[in-house]
């Protein structure tokens, strides 16, 4: 008893969805595989499920790449023309935003005034007050900025100050201490060698 035949329309389950498409793209790259052995066929083969999956099989003698320049050439419709016209369309408007772009910087610069009328100069005119505001307030901002980093180095300056004072009178004491030993030291010196010199001239 054969199979009956099921009705080809969308499976609305996702799951016996998934499952027949798993099933179905088993069979399909069977199929291509056969052909590609018995009739020495080049196919190619691309395929993408529900949910984005790629799946492809290409035959071994041959590339994906090479199957669509083929197609190309048979058919002679160009696969790559609308890529091709988009990205054509996006470098022109790139273009025309460089050169835009190019004017205004000129026309910032004062050069290339001589097209433009009253309306155009006013609003060039309100862009470079904008520009300056701008600058100035970051001028501003960098001066604060400064002021306040040396005001806490000038702090932390004159908190040091005392500490250092204090170090220094340390040192000028200690330098007094020892001047006095060595003047104690250089007497004693000196009454020993008098001494030593009355000792040697008695014994002449």
């Amino acid at each position: 008893m054969g199979r009956g035949k099921i009705e080809i329309k969308k499976i609305e389950n996702p799951t016996s969805r998934q499952v027949t498409y798993s099933k179905r793209r088993l069979g399909i790259t069977k199929k291509a595989m056969e052909l590609t052995v018995l009739c020495d066929a080049k196919v190619s083969l691309i395929m993408f499920s529900s949910s984005g999956k790629l799946s492809d099989y290409c035959s071994p003698s041959t590339e994906i790449k090479d199957a669509f320049q083929r197609y190309q050439q048979v058919t002679g419709f160009d696969i790559w023309d609308a890529q091709y016209q988009r990205m054509q369309s996006t470098l022109m408007n790139l273009r025309e935003v460089n050169h835009k772009l190019q004017m205004e910087i000129r026309q910032r610069k004062g050069e290339n005034l001589e097209g433009l009328d009253v309306k155009e100069l006013r609003g060039l005119e309100q862009k470079l007050e904008e520009s300056i505001k701008i600058v100035r307030e970051r001028k501003y901002h960098v001066i604060a900025t400064q002021t306040d980093t040396y005001k806490k180095k000038l702090r932390s300056t004159r908190e040091m100050y005392p500490a250092l004072l204090n170090e220094l009178q340390e040192v000028d004491d200690e330098n007094q201490q020892r001047s006095f030993i060595a003047e104690d030291l250089s007497g004693v010196y000196n009454s020993a060698i008098s001494m030593a010199n009355q000792r040697l001239a008695h014994c002449l």
